[in-house]
């Protein structure tokens, strides 16, 4: 069923056309990711659509009674409201509570993060303000939602209920979804179809992220493009989507036999060995090693107890945990930032480290200057394990080719970002931090930075909410969760699993002091020799160590029958979504059995918590 179309439509501005002759249309049922460079007219699309805007050209129309509900970048939430009113109105709590989609919404994106509904608007955060925007357009009964920049501000375990939100929100075939992000994980998980927005003009390509990648691969591949660096590009992230992602490979549409071929002759996107010996060479065998180190500000709770770490030459990093965890105090610690309030740090003598912030600081003082000046003043040649490379070589690589005459002040968000990267890279550190450097990026920007972090010879701390680059550019994730390090040998599954039980444990037992509820699941330490010493407790007083063992065993069968049921379920979810939505009774029959799936999932956990507090306590 159509619900929404433009036929012909354009838009310019003086020293550039948008958009121009664009036709297209959205359909019951449609969830579209729309992807394109920064200022290729993403955005301007979808406020054109959603008719926050009127084209220069051509009409945009609509199915009669088809509502639409637009996020935009920019909040226009009263200051004087509090979350409660901005987000249900007037409406009491007994009424809005008893609507299953709101009541959702609400501890998903509020309460269960930390916000009060009684609280001012004026008095959040931009992060909170944000949640309580999307918050207040996901309460609405909408036919399209259209979405832009959802996920800024959301943290991982938010960015996956946003997901799970969407994929639930209507019945198959119903609703639509427009959305603009960068997060690629998220269009790949909510995305059946792709619009690519360039030079003018909008491509559609079936499927998400994944599929996009394979279908704008084979059309430059077929017209022989011109832009062979970007085609290689796009062929080794698809590379590393078949072969480092295996979560993904089951999802996209597109043919496999096809992305076999198209990779066949594709090296790995890094070469571990050849990385990690050169950054032997460069760091020696020392790079950052916590000895029993805490970290406490005065005579607050400690942020970051008792912890054993070793970061060693050549390791690629993810550093996981929610806002105000503890990652930057960690990281703190290990650059000498912050003096450990117990134990001790050792630094390896030739460790030289920089850092990538949130800020664009380092740029304030170059405002003025050209693109080519700051070279000229620069290092000559970078190593790297693709050879030596020219500053110009590597302003090549991020994408930044066309800027040398630019003055520092008129580059775009995400041109400053990959100008701060190049200047960091150009002093040559050995240690690179990376504190959420996905930030104004879209998707060919970050594809550029992954492939040159790929032959970067150093050890590498990313911080980052951005799930798909934390999972590309780094082999091994840990979190800060409950004041702890962990190590995640599964990943960022493993941390979400982590952070759900750290929450259902925090609502179990509501009294428990913070910090206690740390979603420790038995059985699942950090690896040898790396282990938090805050996570080597003592177990329940007056239990033996052959209960321990017996406890702990009961714990990880119970971990995998959820494992298992989680599957079963989500299973079901996709049978129920592929039913014929006429057969009453066969729909019946799959939610019943879905139900007592749910209920029995229900008990086992419950049975986990029990016996995960009994050890930890």
């Amino acid at each position: 069923m159509h619900l929404l179309g433009a036929e012909s439509i354009g838009l310019s501005y003086p020293n550039r056309t948008v958009l121009d002759g664009v036709t297209l249309g959205v359909s019951a049922g449609d969830r579209i990711g729309i992807v394109g460079r920064n200022g290729d007219g993403k955005s301007t699309l979808m406020r054109i659509l959603s008719g926050d805007i009127e084209p220069d050209s051509g009409r945009v129309t609509a199915r009669g009674g088809t509502t639409i509900g637009y996020l935009r970048q920019t909040d226009d939430l009263p200051a004087d409201s509090t979350v409660r009113s901005a987000v249900v109105g007037d409406v009491p709590d007994h009424e809005w509570a008893s609507r299953a989609h709101v009541r959702d919404v609400v501890s998903g994106l509020l309460t269960g993060t930390g916000i009060d509904l009684d609280a001012r608007i004026g008095d959040l955060s931009g992060g909170q303000r944000r949640r309580t925007a999307l918050a207040r357009l996901l309460a609405g009964d909408w036919g399209i939602l259209a979405l832009d920049e959802p996920t800024n501000h959301l943290d991982m375990t938010g960015v996956r209920w946003l997901a799970e939100h969407i994929k639930r929100r209507w019945p198959a075939g119903q609703g639509a979804l427009l959305v603009v992000t960068h997060d690629r994980w998220f269009l790949d998980e909510v995305s059946t179809l792709t619009w690519e927005v360039h030079d003018a003009a909008v491509d559609a390509f079936e499927g998400g992220y994944a599929a996009y990648v394979l279908q704008r691969v084979e059309r430059d591949r077929q017209a022989q493009a011109v832009e062979a660096k970007r085609q290689n590009l796009m062929r080794k992230e698809l590379a590393w989507l078949r072969r480092g992602a295996p979560a993904r490979t089951s999802k996209p549409k597109f043919r496999i036999d096809a992305a076999n071929a198209l990779i066949s002759g594709e090296p790995p996107v890094r070469d571990t060995v050849e990385l990690v010996s050169m950054a032997t060479s460069r760091l020696g065998k020392d790079v950052f090693e916590l000895v029993g180190a805490a970290a406490a500000y005065a005579d607050a709770q400690p942020v970051i107890e008792p912890t054993d770490w070793i970061v060693g030459p050549g390791d690629r990093i993810g550093l996981l945990g929610a806002n105000g965890a503890g990652k930057s105090t960690l990281i703190n610690l290990l650059t000498g930032q912050l003096e450990p309030s117990a134990g001790r740090v050792k630094r390896g003598k030739t460790v030289r480290t920089a850092i990538l912030d949130q800020q664009l600081r380092d740029l304030s003082d170059i405002a003025e200057d050209r693109i080519r000046e700051l070279l000229a003043r620069r290092a000559t040649e970078v190593s790297t394990a693709a050879g030596q490379l020219t500053p110009t070589q590597l302003l090549e690589r991020l994408g930044l080719g066309d800027v040398l005459q630019s003055r520092v002040k008129d580059l775009s968000g995400g041109q400053a970002r990959r100008l701060q990267l190049l200047l960091v890279l150009l002093d040559e550190p050995n240690v690179l931090i990376l504190d959420e450097p996905t930030n104004d990026m879209d998707t060919d920007m970050l594809a550029a930075m992954e492939d040159l972090l790929d032959t970067w010879p150093g050890t590498l701390l990313v911080i980052s909410h951005d799930r798909y680059f934390v999972e590309r550019v780094t082999d091994d994730q840990y979190a800060v969760l409950g004041h702890r390090l962990r190590h995640l040998p599964g990943g960022v599954d493993e941390y979400l699993r982590l952070a759900g039980a750290q929450e259902a444990a925090a609502t179990a037992r509501p009294g428990r002091a913070s910090g206690a509820g740390d979603g420790t699941v038995p059985g699942t330490g950090t690896s040898a020799g790396q282990a938090s010493a805050a996570e080597v407790r003592a177990g329940e007083p007056g239990l033996s160590s052959a209960e321990r063992r017996r406890l702990d065993k009961e714990a990880k069968a119970i971990a995998r029958r959820i494992d298992r049921a989680e599957d079963e379920l989500a299973k079901l979810d996709a049978r129920l979504a592929a039913h014929d939505q006429s057969d009453f009774a066969g729909l019946a029959a799959l939610t019943q059995e879905r139900g007592a799936l749910a209920a029995e999932k229900d008990d086992l956990e419950l049975e986990w918590l029990d016996l995960s507090e009994r050890l930890e306590d």
